[in-house]
């Protein structure tokens, strides 16, 4: 049964992104991130009709007013559709370049400004990161980066890479960091979704003013690798921590 609603979820979330993908290139570009996020709040209601999915959210009074950086944990597909209907309006994600060829979500991508990067490139992909992103946050828009790169299965990590913090540091403004365990039940790559809670926690900010970026990346990394440690797992019987469900 689990599979079989995964499997619809999965039929409705590809109908919705044609769907939705087809409006954003055609109507303004004002309009796009209001389109997004009406996506990615009706998605996130599928999955709790569909599979049973739900979410809690703790820590939104931590968001600032003026443009940030987000550095989050990359478990799954569902935080980067959980992002886009939590956060501001106004985002710019770093995303690996492939993405952007993909028929109809690669298009509707390209009117959001991403940093999309070639990840082989080393230096010139950091380099390429700093400039366009510093641009972006000045011009208001949020900076959304995963520092580990790539998905990582739950209960495992990969080193953190250094280039939002270097992004913070160059720009002074403040790291929102992002923990949760949605690959708990919903796997980095697999089509079946578990029912339950997804549990999402917003950090405190962090200043950056005067703080190298190397001391910034570590203290994402302590804080969202403690937290995502001290978060419920299926099963554990332990009691979730949000504030917010949805």
């Amino acid at each position: 049964m689990i599979l079989i609603r995964s499997f619809c979820y999965q039929a409705f979330m590809y109908i919705t992104i044609v769907l939705y993908a087809s409006l954003i290139l055609v109507t303004p570009k004002r309009v796009g991130p209001w389109m997004a996020r009406a996506w990615a709040r009706l998605n996130l209601r599928a999955l709790g009709w569909i599979c049973g999915l739900r979410y809690r959210i703790q820590g939104l009074e931590h968001l600032p007013e003026g443009a940030a950086i987000v550095l989050a944990k990359h478990q799954s597909t569902w935080e980067t559709i959980a992002l886009r209907a939590i956060l501001p309006l106004e985002q710019t994600w770093v995303l690996k370049r492939e993405l952007m060829r993909i028929p109809f979500f690669g298009w509707a991508l390209k009117r959001f400004q991403p940093i999309a990067i070639d990840r082989s490139a080393g230096r010139r992909a950091v380099a390429q990161l700093l400039r366009e992103g510093l641009a972006l946050l000045k011009a208001g828009r949020w900076v959304v980066v995963f520092p580990e790169g790539t998905r990582v299965a739950a209960g495992t990590r990969q080193p953190y890479a250094i280039g939002g913090a270097l992004l913070a540091e160059r720009s002074g403004r403040p790291v929102v960091p992002v923990a949760h365990n949605a690959g708990e039940f919903w796997g980095r790559r697999s089509l079946r979704k578990r029912p339950g809670t997804i549990d999402l926690v917003i950090g405190p900010l962090m200043e950056t003013q005067g703080r190298k970026a190397a001391e910034i990346n570590t203290a994402v990394e302590q804080w969202i690798e403690d937290t995502v440690a001290a978060l419920p797992r299926p099963g554990s019987g332990q009691l979730g921590l949000g504030v917010r469900q949805g």
